[in-house]
């Protein structure tokens, strides 16, 4: 199958548009939740709801933003800074989901970080990458190293959400005939999953001045391998599940009749080959500090989502 959202928080479409607000007339909440018709950003603003936080959700279109109450929605743009500024007027605190997986999605967060900063944004939580760096071996990872860069130059207050791979993404990773296929080796990742990435953040959201100029990694409980996991594929789906690792040219080979950019392909091969490297290895106790209950594992993972 193809290797698809291999970036943890990459959920939120390109938002475009005009910053135009609909919703109740009075004054917009000053917190802005960008990607709440994505699942992290959906996931979060439910939270918040839940907790009787107002905030502003940033969409690409009102009438896809999901219903809350004390949420306004107001159309916003990523890539353009006229609307993105527009729509961030009289915001403190911004809640910036990374936008989808895109040959210039660097660009596209620079102007945003940009028109964040004009628009006098005070401090801003983004979801970055675990283990994210200049020259870290997941090809995206770097574009979020960048992007923190520039959030740490822009004079704004920020937070870093460093999420480490998504346990929520491993089921997508099985191919048609029950075969996980990567050159991932025997190298280990903490993943994570995106409920708990989702009340990390809005820990974060609702006291965000606790977290000025923090930077927490997101993990699950435990270092698993890609042949662990598809043991517990099948103990928790029923489905027989194996690893299978690939040699470099074979990953390259196995991917080609996708017809995705060489960006792309060179992504999905760097998730393996980050895990091979031990870049995604090693557990912390951040989810824990931020939300007090301990992060789930791939198997309690896979029984919540088969009662669900």
């Amino acid at each position: 199958m193809a290797d698809t959202g291999s970036s943890a928080g990459s959920e939120t479409g390109s938002e475009t548009g005009s910053g135009t607000a609909a919703g109740s007339g009075g004054s917009l909440p000053d917190l802005a939740i960008t990607g709440s018709t994505g699942q992290l950003g959906g996931l979060v603003a439910r939270i918040l709801a839940d907790a009787g936080q107002r905030q502003r959700l940033l969409v690409r279109d009102a009438a896809r933003a999901p219903e809350l109450p004390g949420a306004d929605a107001v159309v916003s743009a990523y890539a353009d800074p006229v609307p993105a500024k527009s729509s961030l007027a009289g915001v403190k605190t911004l809640f910036m989901v990374s936008a989808a997986e895109a040959e210039d999605r660097l660009q596209t967060h620079f102007a945003f970080v940009d028109a964040a900063a004009a628009a006098g944004v005070q401090h801003i939580v983004y979801t970055s990458f675990f283990g994210a760096s200049a020259d870290c071996t997941f090809t995206l990872g770097r574009d979020h190293y960048a992007t923190e860069e520039r959030i740490r130059t822009s004079g704004m207050d920020y937070t870093f959400l460093r999420d480490n791979f998504y346990l929520d993404f491993l089921p997508l990773m099985v191919g048609d005939d029950g075969v996980i296929r990567g050159p991932a080796g025997n190298g280990v990742m903490a993943a994570v999953a995106r409920g708990d990435i989702a009340r990390s953040a809005a820990a974060v959201l609702r006291d965000p001045g606790m977290h000025v100029d923090r930077t927490y990694h997101l993990t699950g409980p435990e270092d698993i391998s890609l042949e662990r996991a598809a043991r517990l594929l099948t103990e928790g789906t029923g489905r027989s599940i194996s690893y299978h690792h690939e040699t470099l040219a074979e990953a390259y080979a196995s991917r080609a009749s996708y017809g995705a950019p060489p960006w792309q392909v060179d992504a999905w091969v760097s998730t393996y080959t980050a895990i091979a490297n031990g870049e995604l290895a090693g557990p912390t106790s951040d989810v824990f500090e931020l939300t007090g209950r301990e992060p789930q594992g791939l198997a309690d993972f896979l029984k919540e989502a088969h009662r669900l």
